[in-house]
């Protein structure tokens, strides 16, 4: 029997979703004032964090069950800072706190910094209908 290769990995989700991030970072950077484009860029930046975050446990998983512990919590350090700035980034777009979420849109930034986006991406805007999603998703309307 061969082995089954799962072509939706969690592994492929996060790449796609960092070079989604690195994309909306440079849109919202690009925006000189609030509008509903700018709360739908935080908030999707925000939703794709956590996405990211929630995708951790189930990349080492196969690491784990070999033995390789190491290799496990440095990829767990890595990318701990995903969970926490989606969480803040979250709070900080539902409260309209556009000072703090500059300030963590250019830490996320700095982190992405190696992620390579070309400007011929097929990714469109995913980000449209964001700002919806998490509100929805907090209970929050």
């Amino acid at each position: 029997m061969s082995r089954v290769i799962n072509p939706d990995s969690a592994g492929k989700q996060r790449t796609q979703l960092s070079k989604a991030i690195v994309l909306a970072v440079r849109e919202l950077a690009r925006q000189s004032s609030i509008t509903d484009q700018t709360r739908d860029l935080a908030a999707f930046i925000a939703i794709a964090l956590q996405v990211i975050a929630d995708g951790i446990d189930v990349s080492v998983t196969a690491w784990e069950k070999r033995g390789y512990w190491v290799k496990s919590d440095k990829f767990r350090m890595e990318w701990a800072w995903s969970g926490q700035s989606a969480e803040k980034l979250r709070s900080s777009v539902l409260s309209e706190d556009w000072a703090t979420v500059a300030m963590l849109s250019a830490q996320i930034a700095q982190k992405l910094a190696k992620v390579q986006v070309s400007e011929n991406n097929r990714l469109g805007k995913p980000w449209v209908g964001a700002l919806e999603q998490l509100r929805s998703t907090t209970g929050r309307s």
